[in-house]
């Protein structure tokens, strides 16, 4: 038997043990179900709520330094302005993407508690995790809205520091 032979043999048994393996940890998974209640969902209320209002606050800010922005390269064309007012969009926009995933996050908190009130708990723990992974995507885009918004700070720390050579 050549070792070429000998390798797909080993593989096909190893590829045989790891279904098992999969088949074993599927039936042990299944035979434990995760089970909420009603104060599983309804405790990412303060939580979202909170989030939502730091949110709408950044959002609000954003606005007002677009208005400024805005007459000041009016009044005064330059670069920096105008990648800043890019830099800004890109951020409202970013923005949004997290108001509106941490809505429905909060949406599919209250259907989870819907559901769990009509007695379909499968169906209750699907949509409670799909909330969830909505929670978790509005904080991804917020942490790179962060990493955004310092690079706008180093856009207006660098043109300070043209200011100073001047």
């Amino acid at each position: 038997m050549s070792v070429a032979k000998i390798f797909v043999l080993e593989e096909k048994q190893y590829c045989e043990w790891l279904f098992s393996l999969y088949l074993c940890i599927l039936i042990q998974y299944s035979e434990k179900r995760m089970e909420i209640d009603m104060t599983t969902p309804a405790l990412l209320f303060s939580a979202i709520s909170l989030i939502m209002l730091a949110y709408t606050n950044r959002f609000l800010s954003y606005a007002q330094l677009v208005r400024t922005l805005k007459e000041q390269y009016i009044e005064n064309p330059s670069k920096v302005t105008a990648a800043q007012i890019a830099n800004l969009r890109k951020r409202l926009y970013l923005t949004r993407a997290m108001q509106v995933t941490g809505i429905g996050s909060l949406l599919l908190c209250v259907v989870s508690m819907f559901t769990l009130y009509i007695q379909l708990y499968l169906v209750s723990v699907y949509i409670f995790g799909l909330g969830l992974v909505l929670l978790i995507i509005s904080l991804a885009i917020s942490v790179y809205e962060i990493y955004i918004s310092v690079k706008a700070l180093e856009l207006h720390l660098n043109d300070m520091g043209e200011l100073e050579k001047e």
